[in-house]
């Protein structure tokens, strides 16, 4: 499997992607082809293209308990309420959502958010963090940023 578009590193992407081909076979479906993130290949699929947009738009939007990250419309809901953030709180809360559970060392954040080698002498992620939970966690009875002393951050629900 190819990792690369022209330049562009697929594996340093702040999103997941879809590659999608459509194949008409009739009016109302065809044959769809799809990778999925981490996905060895493709699939096929007789489907309408709508019915499998929808599917791979269900399977981008990522939940953690009450909080949602739709990436495609680029909103976040916690409690049914909404959320506004920066373009770069969005990519840091959606790289934590996509790996919710897992603890994310601040090297990674910064190559995969800012695309910039991490100096440890900066606090550059660590300021992010604190924005992103005044705004995700603080409002909330439950946290769900938690830090991992001297390795980053996860986000999960230990409620």
């Amino acid at each position: 499997l190819r990792l690369t578009v022209g330049r562009i590193d697929l594996r340093r992407l702040p999103t997941p992607l879809f590659l999608v081909s459509f194949e008409p076979i009739s009016p109302r479906g065809g044959r769809i082809r799809a990778v999925k993130p981490g996905a060895k290949g493709s699939r096929p699929k007789r489907a309408k293209l709508e019915d499998d947009l929808d599917q791979m738009r269900q399977d981008l939007h990522v939940s953690v308990a009450d909080l949602q990250v739709d990436p495609l419309r680029r909103k976040v809901r916690r409690a049914d309420a909404r959320i506004d953030l920066t373009p770069k709180e969005f990519a840091l809360l959606h790289l934590l959502a996509r790996h919710h559970g897992e603890v994310l060392n601040r090297t990674r954040i910064a190559e995969q958010v800012w695309d910039m080698n991490y100096d440890s002498d900066t606090n550059v992620v660590d300021v992010a963090v604190r924005r992103l939970r005044a705004k995700v966690d603080e409002p909330f009875p439950v946290r769900l940023i938690h830090t991992i002393r001297g390795v980053g951050y996860v986000l999960e629900d230990r409620g």
